[in-house]
């Protein structure tokens, strides 16, 4: 391709990079400033120079502007680590950066390091060997830095996955909503990106099998950076906790180890050795049952396990313990069971046909109507229309 043309795919990355930037600017200024604020800020910088990069390539421009050859060679071993402690971070606000995080850079640092010989080139050689590498003659350093980003990418994505799913679990333990402290939104995102370095690594095994592939992985990373620049910025739009980090009015706890936890809440691992009394137990239990019949508690639609405890005098790992053991149910599960056993009682009382499902619902303590939908489909095995048109009045 002549220098100064681009094609479509090309400028799709461009915009990408136009918005990545946008976002970061918007991140960065955003008061207070949060640590999971700065670090997608900076995953998105990493993705906005990735791609102006790829299209520097692709578009021929090296022998235009030779000083930037080589310059982000090790950009993409960024993306990876800072999409995970994003992800850390933002599921739990006591979480902030240690020494020992700085481990997840080190590869960067070292192809960073060893790619400093190349950066150092006159702009003549700086030509001279891109043009080599359109040959297909390629360095050690980008024969090594292309498998080693694909490794990354793919195991990145997994330990992102598997941290939102303990964070998923252990909310589910302390929260009876979970709309302004789960982090759906980005476990989506990050399947999707994963079935693109997936893919990638799919792409660079054909061709090291010289099977024909209709794109190259370059094409379709950039392609899932930028789709990724662009569902972070609708979810901002259409949930924007993201932004305004809701979570943080909230502390979430996370699983104890035997370790040090650097101050952070901890609740009990699930199994451990149980500290209460099998008489004790029953007791917690009964009063329990007697504070959400009495009371009604759970039409609090904000009520977390923290609360409920402090209610009943005791402490939140010994309910979870009676919950989890007694019970055999999560936080999340008990309350909104008690939800949606009072709506359908409502349903199919002689008034039930006045409310709206929503109006309900909501007086029952959910937060949102969508929830109310699942809780209830997952209690009963049918819609609430179904229920009331079956055993209503």
């Amino acid at each position: 391709m002549s220098a100064g043309l681009l094609n479509w795919w090309q400028i799709i990355a461009l915009l990408g990079a136009a918005q990545g930037g946008i976002l970061a600017m918007a991140l960065v200024t955003k008061r207070p400033r949060r640590t999971p604020h700065l670090l997608l800020a900076a995953a998105a910088l990493a993705f906005v120079l990735h791609l102006v990069t790829v299209v520097y390539y692709s578009a021929n421009l090296v022998p235009r502007f030779p000083h930037f050859f080589g310059l982000t060679l090790a950009v993409p071993l960024l993306f990876g680590p800072l999409c995970y402690l994003y992800a850390v971070t933002a599921s739990d606000r006591a979480r902030r950066l240690r020494g020992r995080d700085l481990w997840h850079a080190l590869p960067f640092v070292a192809m960073l390091a060893w790619g400093l010989p190349v950066y150092l080139l006159p702009a003549a050689e700086k030509v001279a060997m891109f043009e080599a590498i359109r040959g297909g003659q390629l360095p050690i350093q980008s024969l090594v830095a292309g498998p080693l980003m694909l490794i990354s990418g793919v195991a990145y994505t997994a330990a992102t996955l598997l941290a939102l799913h303990r964070h998923q679990r252990v909310v589910a333990e302390n929260y009876s909503s979970l709309n302004r402290v789960n982090l759906t939104w980005l476990r989506g995102l990050t399947i999707a990106y994963g079935i693109i370095w997936v893919t990638a690594v799919g792409i660079e095994i054909a061709g090291s099998a010289r099977w024909m592939v209709p794109f190259d992985s370059d094409f379709l990373i950039a392609l899932g950076i930028t789709l990724v620049i662009y569902g972070i910025g609708y979810w901002g739009l259409r949930q924007p906790e993201i932004f305004r980090f809701a979570t943080a009015e909230h502390a979430i706890p996370v699983l104890a180890t035997s370790g040090a936890t650097d101050n952070v809440t901890t609740t009990a691992p699930r199994y451990e050795r149980s500290g209460l009394a099998p008489r004790e137990a029953e007791e917690l239990k009964a009063r329990l049952v007697a504070l959400m019949e009495r009371e009604h508690p759970y039409r609090q639609s904000e009520l977390t396990l923290g609360e409920l405890a402090e209610r009943l005098g005791t402490s939140p790992h010994r309910l979870s313990e009676v919950l989890n053991a007694q019970l055999a149910l999560s936080f999340y599960d008990f309350v909104n069971g008690y939800r949606v056993r009072e709506v359908q009682a409502r349903l199919v009382s002689p008034d039930g046909a006045r409310y709206t499902y929503l109006t309900l619902a909501l007086e029952a303590g959910f937060a949102s109507k969508s929830t109310f939908n699942a809780a209830f489909k997952k209690l009963t095995g049918m819609t609430p229309s179904a229920y009331r048109e079956r055993f209503g009045a």
